[in-house]
């Protein structure tokens, strides 16, 4: 009997102990899954680097924010490899990532939600994410970017305003479908004609003429560009080349520097897409202030300001669950999300981290209000935030208008 009290006193003080250091040195293992090669790119270092300014903001507010980066190859396969190295050999609580919808869904299929590690998506905007069956009652899987259901509808609203009809050339995976489909039913809803939808591989080729060919047949009033940037320099350039076509309507997959060196300053000044977009303001303002000084200029692609958003509430909900008595697994981070996230609570705005622990510390809720906007997360793990319209002017991207859906 003795020996059965001392064995169990052991486990109660290692457990006490084991709180007590977690509690005077928090610290957490955040994983990144970002396209740094494939089609996505010329994203995946930038929005990286959102995930890595807000680590380094909450290990000098107090959290120890380790971060392991892999890059999803823009592929399922490779994805879901990066991501179960991250998951079974780094032992990671989080990931911050994928970019791709149809990477992100793999990952999250036959990775994430199998080893109940969080998952949150910087840029996945597929609608399918919003209610994915393997984690109904589960509740592992978050994004910081609003659904395609919002954009699509915005830029189906807007491109009728512009043209009577259009043609669709996507990539053939769950983001570019999903969008285009959006977009066809919101603009023939607003009283456009979409032609043809018209989708390519998701390997990026050399020519696309045969696409083309099919996707122009009707003589659309635009080409909507609903791939990524490796496939649509490609293809916009063929166009413009070989079917002396210049009318085209881009999306946050074609939101790209790459496209504006590939075909000219001249080729696109003044074409507008769609992309989600921040809300502005204060928190926005923060967040580029502290970029530009971290990395020497301000974001130039989209999703960075979500990424950062996304390492943001995991670490500021690890920490909430540290203070609550509770090791800062993934469960616990978990189900401290929307505390740290939603209303009500003080409103704690882009670096603003040390603040966010003293209060939580002194036993008050807060409330993140992000760089891309409120990351107020629903049941199914999705927020709302802006749609922008963009415009490529004079060599840069500029936005011109933000709407809400």
């Amino acid at each position: 009997m003795k020996k059965v009290f001392t064995i169990a006193l052991v486990v109660v003080l290692a457990l006490f102990f084991t709180q007590v250091a977690f509690a005077a040195d928090p610290q957490i293992k955040v994983g990144t899954l970002m396209a740094h090669t494939g089609p996505l790119k010329e994203y995946g270092p930038n929005i990286k680097n959102g995930a890595v300014l807000a680590a380094k903001q909450l290990g000098e507010a107090g959290l120890r924010v380790r971060l392991v980066h892999e890059d999803s190859e823009t592929d399922p396969i490779a994805g879901a490899s990066a991501a179960k190295k991250l998951v079974d050999i780094d032992r990671v609580v989080a990931i911050v990532g994928a970019l791709s919808s149809g990477v992100t869904l793999a990952v999250a299929e036959s990775v994430t939600i199998p080893n109940e590690v969080i998952i949150i998506s910087p840029a996945s905007t597929n609608p399918l994410m919003s209610d994915l069956p393997a984690d109904r009652g589960k509740d592992f899987v978050f994004r910081t970017c609003p659904s395609d259901a919002l954009q699509g509808v915005v830029a189906g609203k807007k491109a009728a305003e512009m043209w009577d009809t259009a043609s669709v050339l996507y990539v053939n995976n769950a983001y570019g479908q999903g969008l285009a489909e959006v977009f066809k039913k919101a603009f023939e809803a607003n009283g456009g004609k979409v032609l043809e939808m018209v989708p390519h591989d998701e390997k990026a080729s050399e020519s696309y003429t045969a696409e083309l060919r099919r996707a122009l047949a009707g003589k659309p009033g635009v080409l909507c560009a609903y791939s990524y940037p490796e496939h649509a320099k490609v293809y916009l350039k063929e166009a413009i080349e070989f079917f002396n076509y210049k009318s085209f309507f881009y999306c946050d997959g074609t939101k790209s520097f790459d496209i504006i060196n590939a075909l000219g300053v001249s080729m696109v000044e003044g074409q507008i897409g769609t992309a989600p977009g921040a809300l502005g303001g204060r928190p926005l303002d923060l967040f580029n202030k502290a970029f530009e000084k971290e990395f020497g200029e301000l974001p130039p692609l989209p999703f960075i300001t979500n990424a950062y958003d996304g390492m943001a509430v995991v670490g500021l909900a690890a920490y909430d669950a540290i203070q609550s008595g509770k090791k800062p697994t993934a469960k616990n981070i978990r189900d401290h999300l929307r505390f740290v996230a939603n209303p009500p609570g003080t409103k704690i705005l882009p670096g603003e981290f040390k603040k966010a622990f003293d209060l939580i510390r002194k036993g008050e809720d807060i409330n993140y209000e992000g760089a891309a906007g409120s990351v107020d997360f629903d049941t199914n793990g999705d927020v709302v935030t802006p749609i922008e319209i963009f415009k490529y002017t004079r060599g840069d991207i500029e936005t011109v208008e933000l709407m809400t859906p």
